[in-house]
């Protein structure tokens, strides 16, 4: 499957993709709805990319901007392809490749004191477990940036919750058969 780089500094170059049906890498198209969400906001931002898979999406942030990509996953296969495309794209600052499932590798950066700007989960759509693990775990979490936002790819036909801990969701894009599902801190000041 081909995944390339839709803009930014990498725009147009070619990832390597998966091989079989192991993975679901985030669409081209998905993914340039993102970040055109997104905007210039992600310009020296710390993005993680987390059930990153190829890398795509990480590396498209880094591509438009961003000063540190963190990647976490937890398959070799995964892990492999994402150093491979690290590599054939000649990126060796700002990015990160965390070895280990979602939630210990953001359990893992915040316990770093890290305060991401932007975190992007995409489980394999049929894992309910994992959506359910990275909201408990992100509703109380410090990890995202009180400025920062959370996006969560899902499948169309899966209905999120509103909030999750101190997280709201304040947007819903639908594109094709995915879904990306924004939250951002709940205001608790009123």
């Amino acid at each position: 499957m081909k995944v390339r780089v839709v803009a930014g500094k990498f725009g147009s170059r070619t990832l390597r993709g998966p091989r079989g049906q192991a993975m679901r890498p985030t669409s081209d198209r998905l993914r340039e709805t993102l970040f055109n969400i997104l905007g210039t906001a992600v310009e020296d931002s710390i993005f993680v990319d987390a059930y990153a898979g190829t890398g795509a999406v990480g590396i498209e942030a880094l591509s438009r901007g961003a000063k540190r990509a963190v990647f976490i996953e937890s398959h070799d296969p995964a892990i492999a392809l994402i150093r491979k495309n690290l590599t054939l794209l000649g990126i060796d600052q700002g990015a990160e490749v965390l070895q280990r499932d979602a939630v210990r590798g953001l359990a893992w950066l915040e316990k770093k004191g890290v305060h991401a700007d932007f975190i992007f989960v995409d489980p394999p759509y049929r894992e309910s477990a994992e959506y359910d693990k990275v909201f408990a775990f992100l509703g109380g979490s410090s990890l995202l940036a009180q400025a920062g936002c959370l996006i969560v790819e899902h499948e169309k036909r899966r209905k999120l919750e509103e909030k999750a801990g101190k997280l709201m969701r304040v947007r819903a894009v639908e594109q094709g058969d995915g879904v990306l599902s924004i939250y951002k801190w709940m205001d608790l000041s009123g």
